[in-house]
């Protein structure tokens, strides 16, 4: 059975890139735009892994993450937080929050497929 992920990713060609690499892995991929209702859309979605940008419009990813964070439903979900920065300090602030794993914009394709296995198990 192939695995869900959800992509929260404000900028449509990024979105448009990981949904296509994921597709021709064999995952199942929604994409969301909006940090504002970036949780709920979790919820709606049920993923197996989430893609979270950290920069988006209304809500930063933080803020989402800690939110996810905060809820039983959504505590254990494996998070991969992108950003373009990737300062020390940013990752750090992610970790704390509880991120699972963190990439700094533009990665790699390899390196976005084996975290994301390596999230789900598989």
């Amino acid at each position: 059975m192939s695995k869900q992920v959800l992509v929260i990713e404000d900028e449509p060609n990024i979105a448009e890139a990981i949904s296509f690499i994921l597709s021709r892995d064999g995952w199942r991929v929604s994409t969301h735009a909006s940090g504002t209702t970036a949780v709920q859309a979790v919820h709606d979605v049920k993923p197996d892994v989430l893609i979270l940008d950290v920069m988006l419009p209304g809500k930063s990813g933080y803020d989402i993450l800690q939110d996810l964070r905060s809820s039983d439903a959504t505590r254990a979900l494996p998070v991969l937080m992108l950003t373009a920065k990737g300062q020390k300090t940013d990752r750090e602030l992610a970790e704390r929050l509880g991120v699972n794993r963190f990439m700094t914009k533009p990665f790699s394709n390899t390196e976005m497929l084996s975290n994301l296995r390596e999230l789900v198990g598989g």
